[in-house]
């Protein structure tokens, strides 16, 4: 990898792109630190040393770099563009007309549908903003100057400013420098959490009592498992499947095409971090709910109060039973199963693929074409999922079990996920971008 980068460095045109991709990167780190206008900052800084970290918030602080925590313009981050993707994509399974766009539209169909993500992200931005103003109004005093709809107007306003903002920060990336743009926003904000975590390890090995030799066999446990999990996600991301298929020979005119052969690659995990990101929302969102419009209940007892302590287990254990974390897990792990599924079969679909390699002449050794394929694709992927939700699940999970033994570590199985699929997807775009580059040197000279 880092030899890929150096080789990268020194190719004009890739370095170009690249010094580009840090730019807007420093620009939206840069955004992160300047606060929402009408908001305290000092007030709320203050308040936000007391208060108790986690809930439905610390996934979109994790992303953000912590920028919703500082209620800066970028506190929503990327969230309202990907949670507007993924309804989306929903819709079209639902929609035909809009399947159709989305499959067959060819690049006017992806514009048009880039059009209505975006569309929808700034309602769902509008939306998200003027929740995250009531929370913070009910939830902390005098963080705003003069709290009123005026300011909260204001406040929301320059919320959804700053989605629009990481949003063609993101297609500029894509489109200008080097790997996906929403992806490389996403890890930017979890990797800039690094240094915290360093802090956090300090302190278990240098308490208050000084030096802790328990403290350091801990914090050398805790960096060897993350090892161990870094290595486990690799190749796991990097490992597939691969069908072979065999194309028969036909004769046009004095000419004979096909009979090469190819392979269908299918990934262990061919969702990525999608459903525990689908999951994750899923399971917070009562937690939002009931904090915006039945903030008493939170402290209290009662069903809502019990619905907002199950919600919240599922990123923090802080003041909450051992019962409701155990609970939250299983459903947790439930939901990125299910989920890693219904991804799964959405993206891919035996049946097309079948009918694709049917169309070309194609076959898989041993197996008819036609249905026997559509089976034979179908019980390979099933196995191949069933594989790959479990171990999202585990990853996912892992740091909610870890607080049973009372260590609560700041990060966790999916920002490594994420970090990790990021890390790889770029360099193997630094890697075809290279290789392009010294194939057209070869053609030039």
């Amino acid at each position: 990898m880092f030899k890929t980068i150096k080789n990268a460095f020194k190719t004009p045109e890739v370095r170009k792109k690249l010094l580009y991709t840090l730019l807007l990167i420093l620009i939206f780190r840069f955004g992160c630190y300047i606060t929402a206008p009408g908001v305290n900052a000092s007030e709320l800084a203050e308040q936000m040393k007391n208060a108790t970290s986690g809930g439905f918030t610390a996934l979109i602080d994790t992303i953000s770099g912590g920028a919703f925590s500082n209620l800066s313009i970028f506190a929503m981050s990327i969230t309202p563009y990907i949670t507007a993707s993924i309804v989306i994509q929903l819709l079209g399974m639902i929609i035909p007309s809009l399947q159709a766009l989305i499959k067959e539209g060819g690049e006017l169909g992806k514009q048009k549908v880039n059009k209505y993500t975006k569309l929808l992200t700034i309602v769902l931005a509008a939306i998200e903003g003027a929740g995250i103003y009531i929370s913070y109004s009910s939830s902390y005093s005098n963080v705003f100057i003069n709290p009123g709809f005026f300011t909260g107007f204001l406040v929301v306003v320059s919320l959804m400013a700053g989605t629009a903002i990481l949003m063609w920060l993101g297609e500029q990336i894509t489109n200008k420098g080097i790997g996906n743009g929403i992806s490389i926003i996403i890890f930017v904000g979890i990797i800039s959490g690094l240094p915290s975590a360093i802090t956090v390890l300090k302190d278990i090995i240098f308490t208050t009592n000084g030096f802790s030799t328990a403290g350091l066999a801990t914090a050398i446990a805790i960096v060897v498992g993350a090892l161990i999990l870094v290595t486990a996600v690799v190749w796991v991301q990097s490992a597939e499947r691969r069908i072979p298929v065999q194309y028969a020979k036909k004769v046009v005119g004095r000419k004979m095409y096909g009979g090469q052969n190819t392979h269908i690659p299918l990934k262990l995990a061919m969702a990525g971090v999608m459903p525990i990101i689908f999951a994750s929302s899923f399971l917070t969102f009562p937690a939002m709910i009931i904090s915006i419009f039945a903030s008493n209940s939170v402290g209290g007892t009662g069903f809502l109060a019990g619905l907002y302590k199950f919600s919240i287990a599922t990123s923090s254990s802080a003041g909450i039973e051992w019962g409701y974390s155990l609970a939250n897990a299983i459903v947790y792990l439930i939901l990125i199963v299910a989920f890693t599924f219904f991804y799964t079969l959405a993206t891919f679909n035996p049946a097309e693929v079948s009918q694709n390699i049917k169309q070309n002449g194609g076959f898989i050794p041993g197996i008819r074409a036609g249905k026997p394929t559509t089976d034979y694709l179908k019980s390979v992927l099933m196995k191949l999922t069933w594989f790959g939700s479990i171990f999202l699940g585990i990853i996912a999970i892992l740091p909610m079990l870890l607080r049973f033994s009372g260590l609560d570590i700041s990060f966790g199985g999916t920002s490594i996920l994420i970090v990790v699929g990021v890390a790889l997807e770029t360099v193997q775009q630094l890697e075809s971008q290279l290789v392009m580059r010294h194939y057209k040197g070869f053609l030039e000279k």
